[in-house]
């Protein structure tokens, strides 16, 4: 018959098992950063507001809360934004505008999966990445009404 000390220490290692289960979910539920770093000048004021003001849901995939300044994730990254990237000067890649927002293909880091689009003459500039077949046009437009206050110094489309 085992003794009483031994049916303790059994239970409180137990219990301590447990308990770090419990915390090990509650943090892997709770931490919903993806690993999307901020830009370099994520710090902007209109970076801040465009994060804290993007809607829960984008191109049908739900947000992800993320600890990195001026970044939102929808979906398993299947749309991220990044406010505060290097401004994109005059280059030969597509252009096209949504709602009055210039936009531009960035050839050299899209693909056949993967789309990366830049805001063309406001800064800061930001960067979305498409990565995945996500209803991409109802998502432009919400895009485009999140960084439009940003004034848009030049065009990459002339204006008719």
């Amino acid at each position: 018959m085992p003794s009483t000390r031994r049916i303790r220490l059994v239970l409180a290692a137990g219990v301590c098992v447990l308990a770090s289960a419990a915390a090990v979910t509650v943090h892997a539920l709770n931490d919903r950063d993806p690993g999307v770093p901020a830009a370099k000048g994520a710090g902007a004021t209109q970076c801040r507001r465009i994060a804290e003001s993007a809607p829960g849901s984008m191109g049908g995939f739900p947000r992800w809360d993320s600890d990195a300044r001026g970044v939102a994730v929808w979906g398993d990254r299947d749309i991220v934004l990044r406010c505060g990237v290097t401004e994109p000067g005059p280059s030969n890649d597509p252009c096209f505008a949504v709602d009055g927002v210039d936009w531009v293909i960035d050839v050299r880091q899209s693909t056949g999966t993967r789309k990366v689009i830049v805001t063309y003459g406001r800064s800061p500039a930001t960067q979305v990445v498409f990565d995945s077949g996500g209803k991409t046009d109802a998502a432009l437009v919400d895009l485009s009404r999140l960084v439009a206050p940003i004034r848009q110094k030049s065009h990459c489309l002339e204006s008719s």
